[in-house]
């Protein structure tokens, strides 16, 4: 019965594109599925060329990615006092967008796929990495004992007990991952790639061909959603259930004073420019393009260039800002419609996992074309890049609500919004201000990317532009600033959570 009502609803949905397309002739802005169509028929074979040779870089990315957040893992795991350097450290290079770091690694690696792997791996390794830590903690600690007592290491208790605790949670992760994999290879292909969707998408955008724009959009998507369709499968026949919570996973260190945190993250921020640096001397990089932390600050010390760099920046916040705060709105609004009427889930889901595998620079172009290269356009492309992972977050932080609390609101008769309002919300905030932090990354990403291809302003545009004239210093300037801006909203972020939870959730705080 829900196969058939599916395959209503797509052909339904497919009626519905076909007219609005034909209700105004001349558009430009969509194409009909019959145009669609034909696109296909008449370009097969370089659709399924493109479509072999992106899928390939992005499936080579994925096993990287998420090899690293294993091995990222089982360290944090077995070494727990190295938790919050190597958490830092794996934060700090996720918080790099891809648009930023795609030209660089396109001059270290040269022609060819390795720009296109990478940052697919980059795209999915630290959403793994969370999601498995939470699942090697998953465990009762019935069980630790039990291992500890019979003088078992932790090595060992990883291997027997927390392995297997973990499995929902890592196939959570992978399929979450699955999307963001795909959208890392096209981007990659953007950089200078000679086959791929991403060079096609491209091509299409650039000579306003509306229906290779949208067949490359919907054939994307397609290969996303079945990407995590399949992993969800797999990961239903392999464990056999799914993951009760999805969280970011809670640190086992005690509370330091702030003195000590002050200086820990000055350890680890020498730390990092000091590994930046010896990386660069020990694989003799050229200086011409790979520049030295001490090159960016002698860039950054000219008044022209940090004035060009902050206007630009400015620039890019403030188109951020509303999209990253519409996205979280819509996302936790969703979960709680679905609460108080759960018979739109069934439509609603769909929807919503449709809008996380569409890659963001197939549609970035075309919702700003039809909403505008200003403010409302951009807000829209970065509200849809971090409206599917909040919406799921907040559905898992809704249903950790007490069952005894459920129970008792029920029994003094009380409505489903009554109910939401005063148990379940606070329920959720822990999910919220998790995806609250993960989105920032997202928003920047996406903000960047609306600014290469449509709108011309801001740090993106400033990117895209200093990578064609080999303004090197510009560029590495580009990606330390977004980086840096990046980790400041982040601890911001966290810093409001603590203050929250501490009143909702103060289990959740340590």
């Amino acid at each position: 019965m829900s196969s058939a009502r599916t395959v209503i609803l797509i052909c339904v949905s497919l009626m519905l594109w076909e007219l609005a397309d034909r209700s105004v002739p001349g558009n430009a802005l969509i194409a009909s599925p019959t145009e669609l169509a034909t696109y296909v028929l008449n370009n097969a074979a370089l659709l399924s060329r493109a479509s072999l040779e992106t899928s390939i870089n992005a499936t080579l990315g994925f096993v990287l990615g998420n090899c690293a957040a294993v091995v990222l893992a089982v360290m944090i795991t077995v070494f727990p006092r190295s938790e919050r350097t190597l958490s830092i450290l794996a934060l700090l290079v996720f918080c790099i967008p891809l648009i930023a770091s795609g030209p660089i690694l396109r001059v270290l690696f040269g022609p060819g796929a390795g720009p296109q792997i990478t940052l697919a791996a980059l795209a999915v390794y630290y959403t793994t990495l969370i999601a498995l830590l939470v699942g090697l903690r998953a465990v009762s600690q019935t069980w630790t004992d039990l291992m500890h007592i019979y003088g078992r290491g932790r090595m060992s208790t990883l291997i027997r007990v927390r392995a297997r605790a973990c499995l929902p949670y890592l196939f959570a992760g992978f399929q979450i991952s699955a999307p963001a994999a795909f959208l890392g290879a096209m981007i990659g292909e953007f950089t200078g790639a000679e086959r791929g969707l991403g060079v096609l998408t491209l091509r299409a955008m650039r000579g306003l061909e509306t229906d290779a724009t949208w067949t490359l959009a919907v054939l994307a998507a397609i290969i996303s959603m079945a990407a995590y369709t399949w992993i969800g499968w797999m990961g239903h026949r392999i464990v056999g259930y799914a993951p009760v919570i999805l969280l970011s996973a809670p640190t086992a260190t005690k509370s330091q004073t702030r003195r000590a945190r002050m200086m820990e993250m000055g350890f680890i921020a020498a730390f990092v420019l000091i590994l930046w640096h010896v990386s660069m001397d020990v694989f003799d990089l050229n200086r011409f393009f790979a520049k030295r932390p001490g090159d960016v600050w002698v860039f950054l010390a000219d008044a022209e260039n940090r004035e060009t760099l902050l206007s630009a920046l400015l620039e890019t916040l403030s188109f951020a800002a509303p999209g990253y705060m519409a996205g979280l709105g819509l996302g936790a609004g969703l979960a709680a419609l679905l609460v108080l009427s759960p018979a739109l889930n069934r439509t609603a889901m769909p929807v919503a996992v449709a809008l996380r595998a569409v890659p963001i620079i197939t549609t970035a172009p075309l919702l700003v074309l039809a909403f505008g290269r200003g403010m409302i356009g951009t807000t829209i492309v970065v509200a849809v890049m971090i409206f599917f992972p909040t919406f799921v977050a907040c559905q898992q932080g809704l249903r950790q609500t007490p069952g005894q609390i459920v129970d008792l609101f029920r029994t003094y008769s009380a409505g489903r919004w009554h109910l939401l309002r005063s148990a379940q919300f606070p329920s959720m905030l822990p999910a919220l201000f998790a995806s609250a932090r993960m989105a920032i990354p997202a928003a920047l990403l996406a903000v960047t990317t609306v600014e290469w291809l449509a709108t011309g302003k801001g740090i993106g545009v400033l990117m895209a532009m200093t990578a064609s004239t080999s303004n090197y210093n510009m560029l590495w300037s580009c990606v330390a600033i977004l980086a840096v801006v990046a980790m400041v909203f982040y601890t911001a972020v966290a810093s409001l959570e603590r203050a929250v939870l501490r009143i909702y959730a103060p289990e959740q705080v340590l």
